[in-house]
């Protein structure tokens, strides 16, 4: 993680030290372990004001318990806490296999009870994205309001043309997952072996035709930083975890969009090569939920750029109960 560590860890369980704590901007962040129940360890980390309100950020595919310093800063401004976790088979997350993206609701709770937050928010981008949904959908008494930031529709969407506009790189990928499981952990461990050891100024040749003009010029140095360090930490553990969540995303989500019931707000950049706006324009048209949909952004640039009215948002759908 960024920044000078203020204190060594307690203890380790699963390779993840507990009671680390380090700068994540002008805050301190801890990294915990927690159970999630059957012997199970969840890696997670907080940072933001102690006594702000919680925050669940749903990392990305591929993606582990990192923060990107300056979204975090953007929340505490708004007294809000940040806590991400590695979902099972990253990092020092163990592996659920078969799991669905609505497992993810009973890891938030078990998180938010080991720290003590009845009430939360919950927020993710592309592949977290789906699971920022999942929590408004099925804990409704515990989500105040959510965000899903550039989320794939579910895979056979009636009426949408899944792959339409999306980079030849996903395209890929989903040929692999539909070719099956040793197809596609065979083509994941590839994507690893190019990704990992890439440096910063490698970040935009790696990942190709995903990146639009928008997300160009996004791409600066600490984004580049933080992109390569999260990959390094997501993959510490084996392809494992990308191979779920491939599986989890593009399989039965495990509830019904018409459940959500938390105030719910969709985010979506026309520019996006990751995951064509066509995607957000059918989830807009087929979820109780508000729709902001920018032409002009990408899927990183819309994050970057629009993260504080992306939260204002939150904060004004939780107020307003809608």
């Amino acid at each position: 993680m960024k920044g000078a560590r203020d204190a060594p860890p307690e203890t380790s369980r699963n390779g993840v030290p507990f009671g680390y704590v380090c700068r994540v901007g002008a805050w301190k962040s801890e990294a915990r372990s927690i159970s999630a129940g059957n012997g199970r360890v969840l890696e997670v980390v907080i940072a933001g004001p102690p006594g702000g309100s919680a925050l669940f950020s749903h990392h990305g595919t591929p993606g582990a318990a990192e923060m990107f310093d300056p979204l975090v800063d953007i929340g505490a401004e708004r007294n809000l806490r940040h806590i991400t976790y590695s979902r099972p088979g990253y990092g020092g997350s163990g592996r659920v296999q078969g799991r669905s993206v609505a497992d993810c609701a009973a890891d938030v709770v078990a998180i938010a009870d080991a720290l003590g937050y009845e009430r939360f928010y919950s927020v993710g981008g592309s592949g977290g994205a789906p699971h920022s949904i999942a929590c408004a959908a099925l804990l409704p008494d515990r989500v105040i309001s959510a965000a899903a930031i550039a989320s794939p529709a579910p895979l056979g969407a009636d009426g949408l043309d899944w792959t339409a506009g999306m980079a030849k790189e996903n395209v890929a990928e989903l040929a692999a997952v539909q070719a099956g499981d040793r197809e596609l952990e065979e083509f994941l461990e590839g994507e690893a072996q190019s990704m990992l050891g890439t440096s910063p100024a490698e970040v935009m040749t790696v990942l190709g035709d995903l990146v639009s003009e928008a997300d160009r010029r996004a791409l600066s140095g600490e984004l580049g930083e933080f992109i390569v360090r999260e990959l390094t930490h997501s993959l510490s553990g084996g392809v494992w975890g990308w191979f779920d969540d491939d599986r989890a995303i593009l399989g039965d989500w495990g509830f019904d969009l018409a459940d959500v019931a938390a105030p719910l707000s969709l985010w979506h950049g026309g520019q996006d090569r990751f995951v064509p706006i066509a995607h957000g324009e059918w989830l807009a048209g087929h979820l109780p939920a508000d729709a902001h949909l920018r032409p002009d952004d990408g899927h990183l640039s819309l994050s970057l750029g629009s993260y504080g009215e992306i939260i204002d948002a939150l904060l004004e759908q939780g107020a307003n109960g809608k």
